[in-house]
């Protein structure tokens, strides 16, 4: 199948799909306010340092009304969520794009990109989802946020409204996480019942080139690229919520990422949950003082 080549930088700066409860863990000297909106400032400060490209800039609606967060049909924010996927969507019916660089926002920033490549290269693609945690998580779950969800419904699982809007669905089987450490205990059961395979940060070491296996191993020459900031080992950098210990590293995350993009076609890169802690800290502090 060819495709004419268009890119698409999405700038997606979501920031409803983490609950209020897990991000106050993360900064509780901070107002509700300010924490809950801390992915949309994070996805701001992702879009002002990415290096600059060629590829047509287009931003998706975001809401920044705090109060629209009501929990329903198992989702936390799940009203607010739901017409941002769907705007996403017109975004991209409305470019068409080839290929999606995606500065977000929390993770599921990548459902509305990845199903549409899903869909416009059927069979041809694989993704790899780099993150410290699987986000296969299901409405009705412990954990309420879309953010763990996110993984789960580029494979078909989920909410049926959000489903239905979805082009296409991700077999299980062309799906790999990278970097898994930390798991809630019904993710934990569900991998395995539904064959989603995984490596920890031990076993990408002890192997580098299974990422690469894997993907020809699928048979796909198109890739799908998913950064959650949290696989990071946070001795090294801390710029998430996530701070489990024994993560990657900044040059194993951007040696494998390189490594894709040099031997297939990758036609979507996420980059998702940068949570700025000392900016959100900073700008709190700011925001005390005289304007003059």
């Amino acid at each position: 199948m060819t495709v004419e080549r268009s890119k698409l930088r999405l700038y997606f700066p979501q920031w409803q799909g983490a609950t209020y409860d897990n991000l106050m863990a993360c900064v509780p000297e901070l107002s509700r306010e300010e924490v809950t909106t801390g992915y949309h400032l994070g996805s701001q400060l992702v879009k002002m340092m990415f290096p600059k490209g060629d590829g047509k800039e287009v931003e998706v609606p975001v809401s920044l009304d705090t109060k629209d967060v009501a929990t329903e049909k198992g989702i936390y924010a799940r009203s607010a969520l739901l017409k941002q996927h769907k705007a996403a969507f017109e975004v991209l019916r409305q470019n068409n794009p080839s290929h999606i660089l995606v500065m977000g926002g929390e993770c599921s920033t990548s459902v509305a990109p990845f199903g549409y490549l899903t869909k416009k290269y059927e069979n041809d693609v694989a993704c790899v989802w780099i993150d410290a945690h699987p986000d296969i998580n299901l409405p009705f779950d412990d954990y309420t946020g879309f953010h763990a969800m996110a993984l789960a419904h580029i494979l078909g699982m989920g909410d049926e409204e959000f489903l239905r809007e979805m082009p296409g669905k991700l077999a299980v089987d062309k799906a790999l996480v990278v970097g898994l450490r930390s798991m809630e205990p019904k993710a934990k059961e569900r991998q395995p019942e539904i064959g989603l395979k995984s490596l920890s940060p031990e076993e990408y070491r002890a192997n580098p080139t299974s990422v690469l296996e894997f993907v020809k191993g699928t048979g796909a020459r198109k890739v799908m690229v998913h950064l959650d900031l949290d696989v990071l080992e946070p001795t090294e950098l801390v710029c998430a919520v996530g701070r489990d210990a024994d993560g990657m590293r900044i040059a194993e995350v951007a040696g494998l990422i390189n490594t894709l993009a040099a031997e297939f076609d990758m036609v979507g890169l996420t980059i998702a949950e940068h949570m700025p802690i000392v900016e959100l800290k900073l700008r709190s502090m700011l925001s005390q003082l005289p304007t003059f």
